[in-house]
């Protein structure tokens, strides 16, 4: 139990601030939401009610296909593009796929590698992309999600000012989705570039993001 607990204490932190974030999104989501009730004279309603509700659904799912669209770009971009003197780069001169030896697959391959890094063909291809195709996928389904539940969010706030609601198509190509979508993106965009350079020259003792503090700053992809 003790090993257990240590040897997955990375997930088990983030998995539980995680629930707590969401719970106080929320705790504070519906409260926010029914001073918008009130004030337009609608009814209150219950912590169950909001939950299920497109205007909560919307605020989580425009938050998750941004993150996963951050881990997709940063996965695909580091195969082939480089930052001397970045933990987070390749370096420089290795840019690409790598070669079997490399990546230890198929007869490169040693005990303890997964048996789809030991086969040949449709397998292997799968597996040696499964990080991005997976990663591609929840970024879709949750940019779907966020659309659908936004444009029911938008068709209740219209019909509620005694407007006509709008077809999905044309919430989806509309300003109040993309300002939705891009105020997400950019933020993400901006943390992952801050920390490709800022890890050039800063350190953090003991972090495997970090190079060691003794790293000369031009050494690329070593760390801590």
């Amino acid at each position: 139990m003790k090993n257990g607990l240590k040897n997955n204490g990375l997930s088990l932190f983030f998995g539980g601030i995680f629930l707590l974030a969401v719970l106080g999104q929320a705790i504070t989501g519906q409260a926010v939401f029914n001073e918008e009730q009130l004030a337009a004279g609608l009814d209150e309603v219950s912590l169950a009610q909001y939950l299920t509700s497109s205007s909560f659904a919307v605020d989580v799912s425009e938050n998750w296909q941004s993150e996963y669209l951050q881990f997709l770009l940063y996965i695909v971009a580091t195969i082939w593009l480089v930052q001397k003197g970045s933990p987070e780069s390749k370096e420089p001169g290795k840019e690409g796929v790598e070669s079997d030896e490399e990546q230890l697959v198929g007869e490169h391959a040693n005990d303890k590698s997964p048996a789809w890094a030991r086969a040949r063909g449709w397998r292997l291809t799968i597996f040696s992309n499964s990080l991005a195709a997976t990663m591609g996928l929840i970024f879709v389904l949750s940019w779907l999600v966020q659309s659908l539940t936004g444009h029911a969010a938008y068709n209740e706030e219209q019909l509620r000012n005694f407007q006509d609601p709008v077809p999905w198509l044309e919430y989806v190509a509309s300003p109040d989705f993309w300002n939705r979508t891009l105020q997400n993106w950019q933020s993400e965009f901006l943390a992952v570039g801050s920390m490709v350079v800022l890890s050039i020259y800063l350190r953090q003792r003991g972090s495997p993001e970090s190079k060691p503090v003794g790293s000369a700053h031009d050494d690329t992809g070593s760390t801590g």
